[in-house]
């Protein structure tokens, strides 16, 4: 929070010089705050902007609900969208036609990347795995970056954003919590995953994730790492196999037929699927569903 202490003191400063400056021109300023467009890659990344934003921020999701951020093709309306935002949200490498757009239209955009120590991906350490956001300690870390992105570009506004920033530092705080204590009195802590999307959530919470495949959700596993699935399931006493939302789970239900496993869902929150849904409440979910298939107490 040190970094937020100082930008709250450093831009209220800047606001109160700028009201100075208005006192003593015969021009009035208009007093209600411009409008901040974001553009936000896909639904984390906007859940992160419509918290910190607020009423003052438009926020442009790239992705749209119910379809698989990996694939990602932008329209020219997109990119568009891209070139005219404020700011765009995104992870560089993960969507490469938002990085596209970037590029060509010259916007400004803010790379997680750039915040995030981001873990390699898949095996042999290639390519990067982006699911940072399913660590609600390292998604609170990206936040307050945000928070200083939105309030330099708005400083009318960041007194608005530093608070909101509390508010939703202080949710993620109680969710770690929640996952902390809970999977601390599980039976197993061997998570068998369609895909592996569950780097970060593992690490933080002493989980060892074991996908069928890596990091890419559309690949699909050779015979031989199945049979290396299904010995380490019976090794380790596993009960339950997780798919994923957004992705066929056909190849997983025929995996875990064979091995006598339940099925049950892990959504990584790449995008929405239920109406009503937030991030919190998906994790919440989640972690419901991680005890029952890890047999927490």
């Amino acid at each position: 929070m040190s970094h937020l202490i100082v930008c709250r003191a450093a831009l209220l400063g800047v606001v109160a010089l700028g009201l100075a400056a208005c006192s003593q021109t015969d021009d009035p300023t208009p007093t209600d705050a411009p409008d901040l467009t974001v553009a936000a890659a896909f639904y984390p990344l906007q859940f992160i902007a419509e918290r910190i934003g607020g009423d003052p921020v438009k926020v442009i999701t790239l992705t749209p609900p119910g379809a698989e951020p990996h694939d990602l093709e932008l329209s020219p309306s997109g990119v568009r969208e891209v070139r005219d935002a404020d700011i765009v949200l995104y992870i560089s490498g993960f969507q490469p036609k938002v990085d596209d757009a970037i590029g060509a239209t010259e916007a400004n955009g803010f790379d997680v990347s750039d915040v995030i120590d981001l873990m390699g991906g898949d095996e042999g350490n290639v390519g990067t795995d982006p699911h940072f956001w399913l660590d609600p300690v390292l998604l609170t870390q990206y936040s307050e970056a945000v928070t200083e992105e939105f309030a330099t570009l708005d400083p009318d506004n960041a007194d608005l954003y530093l608070n909101n920033y509390d508010s939703l530092a202080e949710d993620l705080s109680e969710l770690d919590s929640l996952y902390a204590e809970a999977l601390t009195t599980c039976e197993r802590d061997t998570i068998l995953v369609s895909h592996e999307a569950f780097g970060y959530l593992s690490l933080r919470y002493g989980l060892t994730q074991v996908g069928l495949s890596g990091i890419n959700p559309e690949a699909e596993p050779s015979p031989s790492r199945i049979r290396e699935i299904r010995n380490l399931a019976e090794s380790v006493g596993a009960t339950t196999v997780f798919v994923e939302t957004l992705v066929d789970p056909s190849v997983v239900e025929a995996f875990a037929y064979d091995a006598g496993l339940e099925v049950a869902t892990l959504d990584p929150i790449g995008g929405l699927v239920e109406d009503g849904d937030d991030y919190l409440i998906i994790m919440n979910r989640n972690l419901n569903v991680l005890k029952a298939g890890l047999g927490c107490g």
